[in-house]
């Protein structure tokens, strides 16, 4: 028997010196793939002896994956023998490797092949073969990660985690509102058109999507926390440019530019997190995250509350640099990003993305972090880790991987293309028309409280008062003053101004149609131009007119209805996250998209009653405390229906679709404001009845383990 041993160890040590001498040689003709040939030619040699010299030597039980956790002493002891052949002579397989000193424990699969041999190298393996060994090797680490979760447990770790995470997902949250909100005071700060208002709203989406498709791509390259730290400082860096440039086109570019950085935290964001999170807990706390992104929303419709309307809170450098109370708003709104970026500095990077690229050690100090702190934190301080050794998936030349990214996006792209495509333009198109539909009952109410007056004479008296919701027609007024007053949707028409003495004067939506002014003096007043349409002007002079486009000082009550409709619609998605998250893992992800999608479809026949201000603001509510569940079971399927090295890229192309789906259902939708609500009902409610049979049609996720 000892004969016998001495000769095994001396045949692999011949072994292993006929490789190393095959390999110098073919380094000459073969380039890439030496490695590989060297491997294989050692590890069949090794499996010839092995099959003739089977009844003389035992062989442990298990292979490589015996050596998983501490305690294997069967393992212990063939990982010496296997190393004996270090006392004859130094072998590179002996030598010293990186992680050593810290006590790591060294994986046996990273002896595997780094990458696939190019060109001479397919005599060795053919493309098919070894992808179906990769495949084996991820499911092999998904099935043991689930049970190193399990080992680790759910404690202090991941509540730090989902805080941090929590502030990047507020952030995205924050971005969707803050055009809306300080979109009615920037149009006149910067003299905005239809036009230019309609980009500026459209701009972030657009910037989302681009920021979704990179950063997802990205974070599958580089790294998710690496990934979300980019985008999260570009997010901050030009929002916080976007508060102090004055320009149209400088602001509107740093908008788009902070949409691009903020687009990637979704996909990132539930990608990273998902990867902590143990199959039993994966739904429930993925969903429990989702509220932050409601929190977002709160944050930024009481911040506007607070503070928009305090035109106070403003300076002014001449008529060049001005910055409003708006422009403290955005400043404010990157808090959330900022924050976010100064604790992810502390986190750790994904584990699993670690062992999917092949970095056991890496991987394997993080999971170990992880069971540490949780133990601390039950009190349990004394518990080892035991893992020893984790299993790492092969690595493939990037531009053969190409082809495997494709097909795996493939498989459920079609179904979940059209889910979100659906959900996305019902659910944005929906809550923008209820807003717009509340500022048309408004205006619908305002005009019929519109005073009118015809063919009156005025003679010598002084306006010192507001002036608003009037229209005049065919008036004289011989004399008069107007001075220090606002006028507020004021009309006059066909009327003939004599002698008359305007000054100090602030108008909003306020006209002169074809009339006359003789002798009339204008002093440090706006009404120039765009304000006097049509009308003749003899002997009559404009002294220091204000310059620029004003605010207007007398929308505070509608303002604070904006921000007031806002804050409600988004705290009225709270119940639907607390149902969603405690049902998630009880009856499925199916049935949560699909239930709450019929319910949704009949939510919308209700849109019929809405004729009020405070009706159309209790169905925004209802349609959002609905609606939260199907995201949140989409959020959750696309996170486990891809694998680690696709998950943020795939995720990331379904958000880039869904901020352009956005887009076109606020097109859709606004465009039947103040026409018709059959059509807008009817639209949204045949499409989240297909969205709900489409459902059906996906694999059901729950109790699997996280591919």
């Amino acid at each position: 028997m000892e004969d016998g041993y001495q000769n095994k160890t001396a045949f692999i040590k011949g072994a292993k010196d006929i490789a190393k001498e095959v390999k110098r040689q073919a380094a000459k003709k073969v380039g890439r793939g030496v490695d590989k040939m060297t491997d294989e030619y050692s590890k069949r040699s090794y499996a010839r002896f092995e099959e003739d010299d089977d009844d003389d030597y035992p062989v442990v039980p298990g292979g490589q994956d015996a050596g998983y956790y501490r305690g294997d002493s069967q393992a212990a002891n063939d990982d010496e023998g296997g190393h004996s052949d270090s006392t004859e002579g130094h072998d590179e397989d002996d030598e010293i490797y990186e992680g050593e000193y810290q006590g790591i424990p060294r994986a046996d699969s990273s002896k595997a092949a780094d990458g696939l041999a190019g060109g001479d190298g397919q005599q060795f393996r053919d493309m098919a073969q070894f992808e179906g060994e990769r495949r084996k090797d991820q499911e092999e680490l998904a099935q043991q990660y689930e049970t190193i979760l399990q080992e680790c447990g759910h404690g202090k770790f991941q509540w730090t985690l989902y805080f941090v995470l929590g502030l990047a997902l507020m952030a995205d949250g924050v971005e969707i509102f803050v055009v809306g909100f300080v979109l009615p005071s920037a149009e006149k700060d910067m003299c905005l058109s239809e036009e230019s208002k309609g980009m500026l709203g459209l701009i972030v989406y657009l910037g989302m999507m681009v920021g979704a498709f990179v950063w997802g791509g990205l974070a599958d390259r580089i790294g998710r926390r690496q990934s979300l730290l980019i985008c999260l400082s570009i997010n901050s860096v030009f929002s916080f440019f976007s508060s102090f440039v004055q320009g149209y086109s400088t602001f509107l570019l740093c908008r788009l530019l902070s949409g691009v950085g903020i687009g990637g935290s979704i996909p990132i964001v539930f990608s990273y997190y998902s990867e902590f999170l143990a199959q039993e807990k994966r739904g429930e706390h993925l969903s429990w995250l989702c509220m932050f992104w409601m929190i977002g929303g709160i944050y930024a419709s009481a911040m506007a509350w607070a503070i928009i309307p305090h035109y106070g809170w403003s300076f002014q450098m001449g008529s060049a640099y001005q910055f409003h109370s708006w422009r403290v708003f955005v400043l404010v709104c990157a808090f959330p990003s900022v924050a976010a970026i100064a604790s992810l500095t502390t986190m750790p990077e994904s584990p699993r993305f670690f062992l999917e690229n092949g970095k056991h050690d890496e991987g394997w100090m993080i999971l170990k972090q992880v069971h540490d702190t949780n133990m601390r934190a039950k009190g349990h301080p004394e518990k080892v880790f035991s893992v020893t050794t984790i299993k790492t998936v092969k690595q493939m030349d990037e531009l053969v991987d190409m082809g495997g990214d494709i097909s795996t996006l493939r498989r459920y792209k079609l179904k979940l293309t059209s889910l979100f495509h659906q959900v996305s333009v019902i659910y944005y198109g929906l809550t923008v028309w209820f807003p717009d539909m509340i500022k048309y009952i408004q205006k619908q109410e305002y005009a019929s409280r519109t005073k009118f007056f015809t063919k009156e004479r005025v003679e010598h008296v002084t306006f010192n008062f507001t002036l608003e919701n009037q229209v005049h027609r065919e008036g004289q007024y011989f004399n008069d003053k107007f001075i220090n007053l606002k006028m507020k949707s004021m009309v006059f028409e066909d009327s003939v101004f004599e002698e008359c003495y305007f000054e100090d004067i602030t108008s909003s939506r306020s006209f002169f149609r074809n009339c006359t002014f003789i002798a009339t003096l204008f002093y440090n007043t706006d009404l120039f131009q765009n304000r006097i349409i049509n009308s003749k002007l003899v002997n009559s002079t404009f002294l220091h007119n204000k310059e620029g486009c004003l605010l207007d000082f007398t929308d505070d009550n509608n303002a604070y209805m904006i921000y007031f409709v806002s804050f409600l619609g988004t705290l009225a998605v709270l119940p639907g996250n607390i149902v969603s998250a405690l049902l998630m893992d009880k009856i499925g992800r199916l049935r949560m998209l699909a239930g709450s999608s019929v319910i949704s479809c009949i939510s919308c026949f209700f849109l019929s009653f809405g004729s009020t201000e405070s009706g159309m603001i209790a169905l925004l509510c209802l349609f959002g405390g609905i609606s939260i569940a199907s995201w949140n079971a989409l959020d959750v399927l696309t996170v486990e229906l891809y694998p680690s090295d696709k998950r943020t890229t795939a995720f990331g192309f379904l958000n880039a679709l869904c901020k352009l789906a956005a887009v076109l259902g606020i097109s859709i939708f606004q465009s039947f404001v103040g026409i018709t609500k059959a059509v807008p009902i009817l639209f949204a409610a045949g499409a989240l009845a297909a969205g709900s049979f489409l459902a059906l049609k996906l694999p059901e996720t729950r109790g699997m383990v996280l591919q």
